[in-house]
């Protein structure tokens, strides 16, 4: 179990009011930066995985076929870092090409069936990640949660 440390939720500068909207994103972007580590020591070291090989895993293993410059927006990060992770885990059989009859063009990965397996392992790891974050939540609160999380992926990515 990964063991995180005690977070002050006092504001760094109370004479500061950022209001409702900026307080809001401050903490997602913290939510963001905070749960990098949880996910490198509980998910992707004990899988002898980079941090960026394991977005990539989680990535295809929930999206399917993506190309690179998909990776790269999906994860904001820059494509030679996308580019270095496929690379590497193509070398390690865990993702292949997957050639786009539609727009030859195009370049999409796919998990390999060992991909897909490695990324199957990656669900109890994570549950238990999880579980330590959302311990004190009730079930209503995880739900609120969700729904607010699903409504700002909705919004970003433009399925909603």
């Amino acid at each position: 179990m990964v063991a995180m440390p005690a977070q002050d939720t006092t504001p760094a500068r109370p004479d500061l009011d950022l209001g409702e909207d900026a307080a809001l994103l401050v903490d997602l972007l913290k939510l963001g930066t905070f749960i990098a580590r949880p996910m490198r020591e509980g998910v992707a070291e004990p899988m002898g995985l980079s941090p960026n090989d394991l977005k990539i895993i989680l990535a295809l293993g929930g999206e399917g076929e993506l190309a690179g410059h998909e990776l790269s927006d999906i994860m904001g990060l820059p494509p030679m870092n996308v580019s270095r992770a496929i690379a590497a885990l193509t070398a390690r059989g865990l993702v292949e090409l997957a050639p786009d009859a539609t727009n030859r063009r195009r370049k999409p990965v796919r998990l390999t069936a060992a991909g897909m397996d490695l990324f199957r392992q990656t669900i109890p790891a994570m549950a238990e990640v999880g579980g330590h974050l959302f311990a004190d939540f009730t079930p209503k609160e995880r739900a609120v949660f969700h729904a607010a999380a699903q409504a700002i992926l909705a919004r970003m990515t433009g399925a909603g």
